[in-house]
């Protein structure tokens, strides 16, 4: 089965941070889904997409979340599958509040963490997790980074 990331969002106005995630995933040719879930407007929806994740075939999930980043952490605490958290730069804090929120998840519920509003590396991480277990996507690894010594 092909790799395939889930790039969960708490509002639409995520798209546009969270899209350096799915560009950089095409560019590996990792297959890659968004979804538009509120772990506070709609939490029966983050739980749902977390509980199926693995069944549907996804490897990692990427989050991105503004202001209490609540969404990476409930995404976690409903799945085995590594989750990387993207503190968005929202309100009074500019992030700084979604960074703190998501790297200080409680014991046992682990979320990895990129620099505000860096998706982009959120994805270059998924990848790498992915590469462990798919030469397809370690020699687009490979490549790329090839790419930036050339």
């Amino acid at each position: 089965m092909k790799s395939k990331v889930a790039i969960v969002m708490g509002s639409e106005s995520d798209r546009e941070v969270m899209q350096k995630a799915v560009e950089q995933l095409e560019a590996l040719d990792i297959s890659c889904e968004t979804f538009v879930a509120s772990a506070h407007r709609t939490p029966e929806r983050v739980v749902q997409i977390a509980r199926e994740a693995e069944a549907k075939g996804f490897r990692v999930i990427i989050a991105g979340a503004g202001l209490s980043a609540a969404l990476p952490g409930v995404l976690a605490a409903h799945t085995l599958l590594p989750v990387i958290g993207v503190p968005i730069a929202s309100g009074p804090l500019g992030g700084m509040d979604a960074l703190l929120s998501i790297v200080q998840m409680p014991g046992g519920v682990p979320v990895a963490t990129v620099g505000v509003n860096n998706a982009r590396n959120a994805a270059i991480l998924a990848a790498e997790i992915l590469a462990l277990q798919d030469g397809e996507v370690r020699r687009a690894l490979e490549g790329m980074r090839e790419g930036w010594r050339g």
